[in-house]
């Protein structure tokens, strides 16, 4: 079933969370460890969506083409790993390695991180200025599985650019589409 973002309300304070990283220990990680210096991007995503599959080569592309100009990026997976099992933090770890992604990529068992962002698929992108206030929200681009369009990123890059040169975010914003985040 393809769901779109809830689109939180832009202005938001990226709401305060501790989640522990599979890939380093299971050590928590906060939000405020590891937010960036000019701009945070969380990301809900999970291993097996065809959605995430689709993005998540770029979306490395692109966090090694910004984490450098201070913007950080979070993934979290809050599906329910019972009923999911391709979704458990053993395989988060596997995917993080088999798709060499350097990024922090922590595990929201409880949901309650899911809830408190709105998030309603994988993947889902909320990127919040320095002051962690939601400027953008919405899709990576407007390429999906099965429509023939490029994985360019371009939604995200104009968000990012916008930010660093300090001009004001576009005022439409389209949704991100996937997979709905399985629920308990």
């Amino acid at each position: 079933m393809n769901t779109p973002s809830n689109m939180l309300a832009l202005g938001t304070k990226a709401p305060f969370f501790e989640l522990p990283n599979p890939s380093k220990s299971n050590e928590v990680q906060s939000l405020d460890d590891l937010k960036g210096e000019k701009g945070t991007l969380v990301i809900f995503m999970c291993n097996h969506c065809p959605f995430v599959l689709h993005i998540i080569d770029k979306l490395t592309e692109l966090y090694e083409d910004y984490n450098e100009a201070g913007i950080e990026f979070i993934a979290i997976n809050s599906n329910n790993v019972e009923k999911y099992p391709a979704d458990s933090p053993e395989k988060m770890i596997e995917f993080q390695i088999e798709r060499k992604f350097d990024f922090p990529y922590l595990y929201d068992e409880s949901q309650a991180i899911a809830k408190a962002y709105d998030a309603a698929c994988t993947p889902d992108f909320f990127f919040f200025d320095d002051k962690l206030d939601l400027i953008y929200r919405g899709q990576i681009d407007d390429s999906r599985p099965g429509n023939h369009k490029e994985v360019t990123g371009e939604d995200l890059i104009i968000a990012f650019e916008n930010l660093l040169i300090g001009e004001p975010q576009e005022e439409i914003q389209r949704p991100s589409m996937g997979c709905n985040i399985k629920w308990k």
